[in-house]
């Protein structure tokens, strides 16, 4: 995904353990608070399970397991982001939101092949936003496109 130089993008940050990360406000379609998840059989690893949101039938990633990432306990602050990508729809599981910010896209270097311990693949860049550094995850490549097609069956068998 590359940038324009000199221009702005907006942000959702959220946090994951101790590192920030920012996606594409144009992909966020909504916040919301923790809610159980019904289990489905034979999904992968890393989906937590299915919510329904308001008659829409969602699968929720824990992003946390998608990134091998140390399965810390989610409190209070944890929120699922609703997520838009192409024509899939599946929330993703964080430990906070912390705000939507505007930045200039000059900020933006590429990512070096690992970040915090998370795959390149999934990283567009690093955004220097003062003295944090924020991870801009590349949502397109979270899931791969045989995943995709296991999410779509998971949510067409939940219908």
């Amino acid at each position: 995904m590359g940038f324009a130089e000199g221009s702005e993008i907006q942000l959702v940050v959220f946090k994951l353990g101790n590192e920030e990360y920012g996606v594409p406000i144009t992909q966020v379609k909504e916040i919301n608070r923790l809610t159980n998840t019904t289990k489905v059989p034979k999904s992968p690893e890393f989906v937590e399970g299915i919510i329904n949101l308001r008659g829409q039938i969602i699968p929720i990633i824990d992003l946390k397991k998608r990134f091998d990432l140390e399965l810390t306990e989610y409190t209070g602050e944890a929120r699922i982001i609703v997520i838009q990508v192409a024509h899939h729809t599946f929330g993703v599981k964080v430990d906070a939101v912390s705000e939507v910010l505007r930045i200039s896209t000059d900020t933006i270097e590429n990512a070096p092949d690992i970040v915090s311990g998370i795959d390149a693949r999934y990283i567009t860049g690093v955004a220097k936003v003062g003295e944090r550094l924020l991870i801009l995850l590349d949502l397109d490549k979270l899931l791969t496109d045989e995943e995709k097609v296991e999410l779509s069956e998971i949510h067409n068998e939940a219908v």
